[in-house]
């Protein structure tokens, strides 16, 4: 295979690395493997356009992204409309959606495996017509990611003190609203008032990060949580990092291949994390899950 590799520069592990001496060592990686690389290194305001121009080119038969959660996020989305396999090589904090496909959190062990792996096809997920490979979320989250973002952080450990000073302030602040939801386009819309909602790609495994397992189930992960007292957020937490989420009392889980959500007292739009970013969602939101339409560089499933 001819293969396209874009790294961000500004993304997390990247930041430390030579980057000069890493693209060597993937061209090398691939070369043993029978393929050919061509590696970019750029700003991480430059990464989608690489990635954009590199699929639009044609000649290459997969793409290969390097950053955190946001970079892999957007690259899968230019995989999948391109047709393209994707190599995730997770450079940033969390790295979940590379957990998820079950790879080396090394950025340089991973080189030597997506070398070697297959083709796979998994699922992928979009909310209004945007696509997402891990979390949609409001509420709870998009509260935590707002005011997180208000702080000033340089660093993957700076960045990991401030989501903990903003999970902290959530949790005595948290948020309460309406949300009407259709689950499966059956027309029965339910009316609830919240604290936080979520809605994956693929279920929650039983860990306390908050990824999926598997990627090939064809459902979608929903998760709200009623409304919830400071106590009841702690506990939230509490049940989360024992990866326990559905075992806490004020949370339903059910599984969907298509979420409806409608949000009756947001005028001007919701305020919702994709993947990691926050951003103002219309007042009405279509959740989709797109079964085995992404396709991706990984390990055959054990």
């Amino acid at each position: 295979m001819k293969l396209k590799a874009v790294f961000n520069r500004d993304g997390g592990t990247f930041k430390t690395t030579d980057m000069q001496a890493y693209c060597a060592h993937a061209t090398a990686a691939f070369e043993r493997a029978g393929h050919e690389v061509s590696c970019s290194v750029v700003a991480g305001k430059e990464v989608e356009d690489a990635l954009k121009s590199a699929a639009g080119e044609g000649g290459y038969d997969a793409l290969i992204a390097g950053g955190g959660d946001g970079t892999i996020s957007a690259a899968a989305g230019i995989a999948w409309k391109a047709g393209l396999p994707l190599g995730v090589v997770p450079a940033g904090t969390m790295n979940l959606f590379a957990r998820s496909l079950k790879l080396p959190l090394d950025i340089w062990q991973v080189l030597d495996t997506l070398a070697e792996s297959p083709v796979r096809a998994v699922d992928i997920a979009t909310v209004n017509d945007r696509p997402f490979v891990h979390q949609f979320s409001a509420g709870l989250h998009a509260r935590m990611v707002r005011m997180r973002n208000s702080m000033e952080f340089s660093s993957r450990f700076g960045k990991m003190r401030a989501s903990t000073r903003a999970a902290l302030s959530v949790m005595f602040q948290p948020p309460r609203f309406d949300v009407v939801f259709d689950i499966d386009g059956d027309g029965r819309n339910e009316h609830r008032a919240v604290s936080a909602i979520s809605v994956s790609n693929n279920p929650i495994g039983n860990n306390p990060l908050f990824f999926a397992d598997d990627l090939t189930s064809g459902k979608l992960g929903v998760y709200l949580a009623d409304p919830l007292t400071p106590s009841g957020v702690a506990y939230l937490a509490v049940d989360i990092l024992r990866g326990r989420l559905e075992e806490n009392q004020a949370v339903t889980a059910s599984t969907a291949k298509l979420v409806k959500l409608h949000f009756p007292k947001h005028r001007k739009g919701a305020a919702c994390v994709v993947d990691g970013e926050l951003l103002r969602m219309p007042r009405t939101v279509e959740v989709k899950l797109h079964a085995g339409e992404l396709k991706v560089l990984a390990p055959a499933p054990e």
